[in-house]
This record gives structure tokens, C-alpha cells and sequence, in this order.
């Protein structure tokens, strides 16, 4: 199956993150489509995460939940527009609800200016023998996503990948 055509244009304010990791590409790469990796390290410090179904492949979906230790949950789906291995993951993260219908950020119990979908781009370059230059940017305000925790979040679960794949 080919990727889904769709180019992801960066906006100006959109989130945008750097790391720097102490492994080989294949491995941090892995870490993103092996569903028994994600749920070690796919969700915040102190959070768990569990996948209702997961299908990385290009036109794959998900419909996963994160819960908080305050008993919030976040409910997402989305589609897989572009695996290519080794190199990069383009996905839909949209709002849902437990059934995976689309919610919006109110109704998803989240800042309202968080949009109902967002794309998120994942490039993997190796830069030398056992590093890996990853980069994720996603379709949505940085300065949002700073105000809500969802940067922290993500840098959270960087920092949760790096112990994962640093080993």
C-alpha cells in the first residue's frame, strides 16, 4: 500500500522537537511501531497508555487511551499517512471518545484552542554510527501546547524513549 498523499506544510508557532539519541536509527524507529515498545514509553510521567487497536502501516489506525493518575483519560484516533522505515512517520492525532468518534477540544475535556486534529510528522536521520537526529512536529500551536502540558507531555515520553533505546 502507498503512503496517503498529503503534504504537511509547518506553520509558524507549530511544535516543533529535537532529540538526539544514543542508538541506532532502526532502533528508535522500532520503538515507534512495535506495539509492545509504545505502551513501555507512549504516555506521560506517571501516566499509562493502552492501544484498543494499532496498525502501523500507511492507512493503518489507532484508537488508544492515556490515563492520568488524577483519573483524567484522553481518548485519540488517528490514520497513518506515511510509514517509510527507518526514515519517517507522518500520523492524524484527532480527539475521540471512547467509541473513537472525532471530539472536539471542549467536548474532549481540553483547552479550547487545542484543534480536533492535528498532524504529527516523525523524521529519523542518522548522524553518525549509532545516533539518531529525531524530530517531531506537529500541526498545532507550541505556545498551546506549552499552556496545556502537551509539550511537556511529549517531552516526557522523549525522555521515556531515550531510557527505552539508550540502553
Amino acid at each position: 500500500m502507498t503512503a496517503i498523499n498529503k503534504t504537511v506544510t509547518p506553520a509558524e508557532g507549530d511544535i516543533f522537537i529535537t532529540r538526539i539519541f544514543d542508538a541506532p536509527r532502526q532502533l528508535v524507529f522500532n520503538a515507534w511501531v512495535d506495539v509492545e515498545h509504545l505502551k513501555n514509553w507512549y504516555a506521560p510521567e506517571g501516566c499509562s497508555i493502552n492501544f484498543e487497536h494499532i496498525n502501523v502501516k500507511n492507512g493503518g489506525t489507532f484508537h488508544s487511551v492515556i490515563r492520568t493518575p488524577t483519573g483524567y483519560v484522553c481518548w485519540c484516533t488517528g490514520t497513518y499517512m506515511e510509514v517509510t522505515p527507518f526514515e519517517r512517520i507522518i500520523f492524524t492525532m484527532t480527539n475521540a471518545d471512547e467509541q473513537g468518534r472525532p471530539l472536539t477540544a471542549e467536548d474532549a475535556g481540553k483547552d479550547p484552542e487545542w484543534p480536533v486534529e492535528t498532524i504529527v510528522t516523525l523524521t529519523f536521520e542518522e548522524i553518525e554510527a549509532g545516533k539518531t537526529k529525531f524530530t517531531l512536529h506537529q500541526t498545532a500551536s507550541q505556545e498551546v501546547a506549552k499552556r496545556t502540558g502537551a509539550y511537556q507531555g511529549w517531552e516526557q515520553m522523549l525522555d521515556n524513549l531515550a531510557v527505552l533505546v539508550e540502553q
